[in-house]
Order: C-alpha cells, then sequence, then structure tokens
C-alpha cells in the first residue's frame, strides 16, 4: 500500500516538475520573440517611375532571430495598384521569398470599380544575416479623369505589418504591448496560426503619383476622333469608287 502511494506521489511529482519546465521555457520563448520584435524596424522604399513601380522593403531584425522564428509581412494594398500574379509567382522561383495573395486580381478594371487587397510575403533568408529585403513590382491602375486641371492623382501605399511566430512559443497571451493576429502559416495558405504583431513601428505612407486625363477634354477629343473618323471613311469611299475597289 505504502509503495503504491509512494509511486503515485513520485509519478505525479516528476509529471509536475516537467509540466513547469515546459511553462519556463514557453515564456523563456515568448520573452525572447518580444524582445526581438522591439529591435526590428521596417522601412519602405519606392522606386522607378510611371505606372511601373517597386516597393522595396527592408527588415532590420535582432543577429539572432533568424534561428527558428518564422517572419511574414503583411502588405495592405490599396485599390489604386495591382500586383501581377504571373510575374510574382516568375519572381518567387528566382527570389528567397515566397508570396500569398488574399484575392484574385483582375490586372484590367480601373481604380474606381475595384478594392484593395493584402498579400503576405514569406521570407527565407540565406544564412544569419539580420537584415531582409523584398522588392515587389506594382502597378498603377487607370484612374478616372481629373476635372479640376490636376494631371496627376496620388496614391497612399502603408508600411507592412510585420508578424513573428516560433514553435516553441505557444502560448501567446502574455506579449503586450504587441498583439496577437491570425494569419496563414505559410504560403501555401493551408491552415492559419497565431502570429505576434509589431505594435509600435512607424505606420508611415509612401505617396506615389500616377497620371489621369483631363475631364475637361473629353468632349472635344470625342467631337474630333468621330470628325477624323468620318473624314477618312469619305475619303476611302472615294478612293474605292474611283478604282473600282470591291
Amino acid at each position: 500500500m505504502y509503495f503504491v502511494f509512494f509511486s503515485l506521489f513520485a509519478f505525479l511529482s516528476t509529471c509536475h516538475c516537467f509540466i513547469e519546465k515546459d511553462v519556463k521555457e514557453n515564456e523563456s520563448h515568448c520573452g525572447l520573440l518580444t524582445r526581438w520584435l522591439e529591435s526590428s524596424l521596417v522601412s519602405v522604399e519606392i522606386t522607378k517611375k510611371g505606372f511601373h513601380r517597386e516597393v522595396v522593403t527592408t527588415v532590420e531584425l535582432s543577429p539572432d532571430v533568424l534561428s527558428g522564428v518564422s517572419i511574414v509581412l503583411v502588405h495592405r494594398w490599396p485599390r489604386g495598384v495591382f500586383v501581377d500574379p504571373y510575374q510574382l509567382a516568375s519572381l518567387s522561383e528566382q527570389s528567397d521569398w515566397q508570396i500569398l495573395l488574399d484575392s484574385a486580381i483582375d490586372l484590367e478594371v480601373p481604380a474606381h470599380q475595384t478594392a484593395g487587397f493584402v498579400t503576405y510575403v514569406y521570407p527565407s533568408p540565406d544564412g544569419p544575416t539580420p537584415r531582409l529585403k523584398v522588392t515587389i513590382p506594382i502597378h498603377g491602375r487607370y484612374h478616372e479623369p481629373s476635372y479640376d486641371g490636376g494631371a496627376f492623382t496620388s496614391v497612399d501605399i502603408e508600411h507592412p505589418e510585420l508578424l513573428l511566430r516560433t514553435e516553441k512559443c505557444t502560448q501567446l497571451h502574455n506579449v503586450e504591448p504587441h498583439a496577437v493576429v491570425d494569419a496563414p502559416c505559410t504560403h501555401d495558405n493551408s491552415s492559419t496560426c497565431l502570429w505576434v504583431k509589431l505594435q509600435h513601428q512607424e505606420r508611415g505612407l509612401v505617396r506615389v503619383q500616377f497620371p489621369v486625363g483631363d475631364g475637361s477634354l473629353v468632349t472635344p477629343v470625342c467631337a474630333g476622333t468621330l470628325l477624323v473618323t468620318m473624314l477618312c471613311c469619305v475619303a476611302l469611299s472615294k478612293h474605292m469608287w474611283k478604282h473600282r475597289i470591291i
């Protein structure tokens, strides 16, 4: 009887020790995750001109953050721009990052007939480098003509959200001041995971400008086009009648 009681007590004590050890390790890894976030910095730069630009995102991380930590950049794009899925698929094969789109992209519709979209970028750093750089090509959509004489329209692009997660931090309940959000685990979008979002980062805007048409010229342009078309038809008809071309 005493032997059974002693064995049960020893078993429960061992289980308690293992559970307490796992809890301490989880809290330790979660604490490291929040400290890594606090030392991280995200910056955005727009390159090239015209309707075809490149958004260059640079992420500065702690030197030891890349060991067992997954990273995702969440871009929330405005309706004034779009990305080409086929172009991104080709770039992903040649780059050290993968991308996931939250919806289908229609390449033809103008800006006022579409909505914004979200992309999830999963960098795969090659080597222990604390700096990650992702270049995403974007394209300006056609906008409604301007009736106030403006030749350009502005589109504001937000800095992406930085999310981190690690398999060793499972109890994400004490990561303040950062937030815990749901996001796809990988670019395959097979399941969602809990991620820690960098809370105190600069939510700046990068403004780009795209040319637009002059709405006051719609009537004269249409009238001129119609007149030229009619003159060409008359000239072509006379030529065909003169040379008996049937």
